[in-house]
């Protein structure tokens, strides 16, 4: 098993940053593939990145791209999400999410087995 806790949230203006960092202790921490996903009110959760254990390929969405990256330090069992020229459509609470040797589709909810808390980002016009 792994556990998953998530921070950096917080309010920010359109076109500032933040960057969320999401904590695994447990199992091997490096051999899962990690997910974010988000979920805005009235919505369901969407993917926005993921990241394999294994390489390190990286997979957006669309609508995260160039603005969005995804990275991961194996040594401090921590994956980080920089989010860049924040949009208030981006608004939402941001999960992230593991899933061991995961070699399936990151950008599928289903295949994630643990979810952290979740921390909320509000981007204000």
């Amino acid at each position: 098993q792994v556990q998953l806790v998530e921070s950096g949230g917080g309010l920010v203006q359109a076109g500032g940053s933040l960057r969320l960092s999401c904590v695994a202790s447990g199992r091997t921490p490096s051999r899962y593939s990690m997910g974010w996903f988000r979920q805005a009110p009235g919505k369901e959760r969407e993917f926005v990145v993921g990241i394999y254990w294994s390489g390190g390929a990286t997979y957006y969405a669309d609508s995260v791209k160039g603005r969005f990256t995804i990275s991961r330090d194996n040594a401090k069992n921590t994956v980080f999400l920089q989010m860049n020229n924040l949009k208030p459509e981006d608004t939402a609470v941001y999960y992230c999410a593991a899933k061991w040797e995961a070699v399936a589709d990151v950008g599928l909810r289903d295949l994630y087995d643990y979810w952290g808390q979740g921390t909320q980002v509000t981007v204000s016009s």
